[in-house]
């Protein structure tokens, strides 16, 4: 691979001109700068933007760090992201935690390793006092996106007031037992039942975290024969909300008759199913694009800013599961 000497060689100039046309610079005769550029673009010149990081410039290279890559809302988030960086001139590196808080730690390691100019991070638990600990160690501008973390900028979508949302659409439909698939703590299982509290439902309601297919299977069977009310499964998104329709499926429950099946995040499986499954769409571009801009707002305008806290609304989407 060329180096910047060699082009320096080639072209008849000094090395620091060479360096300072292929680092942007305006500052260089027009026909030098012409020159230099294309001998660069004839040798395929590859630009390092670590040792440009090195020396203290900008990389131009943003991290993103997501939960679960396998998840295609995950996917589409990062492919946005990367439509809007590459828009201002940025490149991303993305990793997937795999919901493994050790990896997660490792990723924001490897982040500062590369001196990237910023990081968008889908934390995978936002409030846990290690993730608020270990985001102190980054000397770069972070933004959450899909979760609101405390004292950092966060564009999400307000996941109370989905899972609420959620709660009051079941009601209408008729449904009078509960079940979330996910974390208790997750703020929808959180909007979700505050809703069916307040419509006098916390009884019949309840969460199970999913572990393996077989689990699954067995504690809905079990959930499914212990009354014979009309029943609603809430899944904290659509590969959870698949393998609940695999399973009842099994168990040969009719779908909604029995038991209505909602998911989050509206990918786009669940509209070619048997029935669709009805879900909870978010606005993966608008979600991007904000958090992008808020993101290279903090690098190229450094100094202080208040917090964004920036909530966006999800939308139902109702299918024939409910």
């Amino acid at each position: 691979m060329i180096t910047m000497t060699e082009i320096a060689r080639l072209t008849h100039v000094s090395q620091p001109t060479v360096s300072r046309v292929l680092n942007g610079s305006q500052t260089v005769a027009p026909e030098i700068r012409e020159r230099v550029l294309a001998c660069a673009k004839e040798h395929d010149y590859q630009f390092n933007a670590l040792a440009k990081g090195l020396q203290g410039s900008k990389t131009q290279l943003l991290g993103v760090l997501v939960t679960d890559i396998s998840n295609g809302f995950f996917a589409d988030l990062a492919k946005q992201i990367e439509t809007a960086a590459r828009k201002r001139g940025y490149s991303i590196i993305l990793f997937n935690s795999d919901y493994n808080p050790q990896n997660e730690q490792e990723y924001l390691d490897v982040v500062r390793r590369y001196r990237v100019d910023g990081v968008l991070a889908v934390p995978i638990r936002e409030t846990s006092a290690e993730w608020q600990e270990y985001v102190k160690k980054l000397d770069v501008p972070i933004v959450t996106v899909t979760r609101r973390a405390k004292g950092l900028d966060s564009v999400y979508v307000d996941h109370i007031q989905a899972g609420s949302m959620v709660a009051s659409h079941l009601l209408e439909q008729g449904f009078r037992r509960f079940l979330f698939i996910g974390k208790d703590y997750d703020g929808k299982y959180v909007g979700f039942r505050q809703m069916l509290v307040q419509m006098g439902y916390g009884e019949q309601t309840a969460n199970l975290v999913y572990q393996d297919d077989v689990q699954l299977k067995q504690a809905l069977e079990l959930w499914f024969r212990q009354a014979s009310e009309r029943g609603a499964v809430f899944a904290g998104n659509d590969i959870y909300a698949l393998r609940v329709l695999d399973a009842l499926r099994k168990l040969d429950v009719f779908i909604p008759k029995e038991v209505g099946v909602i998911g989050f995040d509206n990918t786009s499986t669940g509209r070619y199913l048997n029935p669709r499954l009805s879900s909870v769409s978010q606005p993966i571009a608008q979600m991007a694009q904000e958090a992008v801009r808020r993101l290279l707002d903090r690098i190229e305008h450094p100094g202080q800013w208040e917090v964004l806290d920036y909530p966006l609304s999800a939308e139902l989407v109702l299918r024939e599961s409910t």
